[in-house]
């Protein structure tokens, strides 16, 4: 009875500990413990049960801590960082997220180097103390007698069982709700606050494993409307075709309490048509890049997934498989390394024939660490030149990356003017003096193409707004140094806008489009381009006409009427909605029932056209 009072004092700590890490503060715990309606309890009985089912594993009393109290303690350390930059929570998917973290840490250290140094110096001085401690207990712990270690064994393993049986989220459980755990997966803020770090982590550990939408079926894709446009031509002459994600690119004068002189970004301000709606912010690029290549919606799959890593396995129709249908080079380019979000596989899978990484591309000039943007639009003048028939490149420029350290470039030609702490200063001057080489190198790119005989088409966003950190609440435009993920419509657009340029060398800007979700990219520049497609122009025009913005949280049109948590309830799907989401998924992970009737030109690169 001893020892099973000082395991439970064990797990009661442990949470404890985890949850003020987690949340950052002491406050909102004794609620979480104590509430009838919160699954405390639940999460202290489930540690309990790990602690009791490895010591009888073990064979050793209580010799278990030293695995699992790092194994929850760690997770709530990275989550409380994450949250620092990203405003998101750990997910079990930010796993795969490991080689790129590795991959920018000597950005990271070049930018705190006394903080990595202490990181690395407590790392090593943990794992030594966990080895010794591990040694220590197992020499001194107390052995279990053959019959306690059955007896833990059997009644841990199978309760234990039984708790993961009912962590799939998308499946309703009794014993869950008598066990007070409601999975929140629309908000997961809300999730990891109501149940807790260790609960709310596992619910999410199903998140890659995605169910067909309820009445999903060859029938109901047949239902779905769709114009045959196979008799129609494109435009008389091909325009070529350059589509650029601007890394991080964002207008900092929107920023409250400051002013830029001189103002960073005039070409793109006189060239702009509108802005994208991130769904991101500060990082996760390749869930922006998805939407914008594919024209399908992040709203309709798990929040915290990344499709690039998770789902893209097999072939999908985008904008690249669309473009060589119609008899175009597809290249995408991108000065950094190809494995990096998986996107080596998933370009081949999008159908680019050819995918330039910093292996396959000349020496680019550097801005600190990465390839400026001058450099990479001269390598697409280069390579735009060479080129004896259309072509359609896909570029992800590098240069404006944070974090942005001061004394990145040779000379600040912005100046920041304003009441504002010098550490915030200087990150705001490096990256406004980004922002204004990526607007000349977009001028560069322009006036090059405006020389050309045959039409070109440049397309240019900015994937999400940039990491600023104490920037963003020191200068009033922000209450954290993170976005919202859920709030009015108003607040979203001031935290997840970026430009959008649309332009032609022939036709000059397309006005006024507003702000669109990047899924509706394709629509807006095939339009521009003059051609006419199944789902890229005619199912995307309807949701276009209908909802500019697509977003896990809410829908919004046009003039701004919102339709907020519109995915919580099927019964209430709007039947657009829902034949959106019944295409993604019939594309994504279903039969491709439509693949003939909505995107013919992969179905026959495919070879699955009939």
């Amino acid at each position: 009875m001893l020892s099973l009072c000082l395991t439970l004092a064990i797990a009661f700590a442990t949470v404890v500990v985890v949850e003020w890490i987690s949340r950052g503060s002491l406050a909102d715990i004794p609620e979480y413990l104590t509430s009838p309606i919160k699954p405390g309890l639940t999460t202290i009985g489930l540690l309990l049960l790990v602690i009791l089912g490895l010591d009888g594993i073990f064979g050793r009393a209580h010799l278990s801590v030293l695995v699992v109290a790092p194994l929850v303690v760690i997770p709530a350390l990275v989550s409380n960082e994450k949250q620092h930059y990203l405003s998101d929570p750990l997910y079990p998917s930010d796993i795969l997220f490991a080689r790129q973290i590795v991959e920018l840490m000597p950005v990271m250290v070049r930018e705190r180097p006394l903080t990595a140094v202490a990181i690395v110096a407590g790392l090593l001085v943990a794992i030594a103390g966990l080895v010794y401690l591990w040694r220590y207990g197992w020499s001194h712990a107390g052995r279990l007698s053959r019959r306690a270690r059955t007896l833990r064994l059997s009644i841990c393993l199978p309760l234990f069982a039984v708790f993961v049986s009912q962590m799939d989220a998308q499946q309703y459980s009794w014993l869950r709700e008598k066990l007070r755990i409601i999975p929140i997966v629309w908000d997961q803020k809300e999730n990891y606050s109501y149940n807790g770090f260790i609960i709310a982590f596992s619910l999410n550990l199903p998140m890659a494993h995605l169910k067909a939408p309820a009445g999903y079926n060859h029938d109901a894709l047949d239902a779905i409307p769709a114009r045959n446009y196979s008799y129609l031509a494109g435009p008389r002459e091909k325009p070529d075709v350059i589509m650029l994600m601007s890394e991080s690119f964002w207008d900092p004068t929107r920023l409250s309490n400051i002013r830029l002189s001189p103002d960073p970004l005039p070409n793109i301000r006189a060239a702009q048509s509108g802005h994208v709606f991130s769904p991101e912010f500060g990082g996760m690029t390749a869930n922006v890049e998805f939407e914008a290549l594919t024209g399908f919606s992040n709203a309709f799959l798990p929040y915290g997934s990344i499709p690039y890593q998770q789902y893209v396995r097999h072939q999908v129709p985008s904008l690249a498989t669309f473009f060589r249908g119609e008899g175009y080079a597809a290249r995408a380019i991108h000065p950094f390394e190809g494995w990096f979000w998986n996107r080596n596989e998933v370009y081949k899978d999008f159908g680019f024939e050819e995918f330039r990484t910093e292996e396959t591309l000349p020496a680019m000039d550097k801005r600190g660490l990465f390839a400026s943007d001058d450099s990479m639009m001269k390598e697409i003048m280069r390579e735009g030149d060479a080129m004896d028939r259309p072509f359609f490149f896909f570029g992800v420029t590098l240069q404006g990356h944070g974090p942005y350290e001061a004394h990145r470039y040779a000379q600040n030609t912005v100046a920041v003017e304003g009441n504002l702490p010098d550490a915030d200063r200087e990150t705001l001057a490096t990256y406004a003096q980004g922002v204004r080489e990526a607007d000349e190198s977009l001028k560069m790119l322009m006036d090059w193409a405006s020389k050309r005989n045959r039409e070109t088409i440049i397309v240019l966003w900015g994937d999400h707004l940039p990491p600023l950190g104490t920037v963003y609440p020191d200068t009033g435009y922000m209450p954290e140094q993170v976005a919202t993920r859920k709030a009015s419509l108003d607040v979203m657009k001031r935290e997840h806008e970026t430009p959008l340029v649309i332009w032609s060398s022939k036709k000059g800007v397309r006005k006024d489009i507003g702000t669109i979700s990047p899924a509706l990219l394709p629509y807006n520049l095939l339009k521009t381009a003059g051609f006419e497609h199944p789902f890229y122009t005619g199912f995307l025009g309807r949701v276009q006409k209908k909802y500019n913005i697509v977003d896990r949280y809410q829908l919004a049109t046009r003039d701004s009427q919102t339709f907020p948590d519109w995915g919580r309830d099927d019964r209430q799907l709007d039947p657009l909605i829902r034949d959106y989401r019944y295409l993604q998924y019939d594309m994504m992970f279903g039969h491709q029932y439509g693949l003939g009737r909505f995107f013919p030109s992969h179905a026959w690169l495919t070879g699955q056209s009939t």
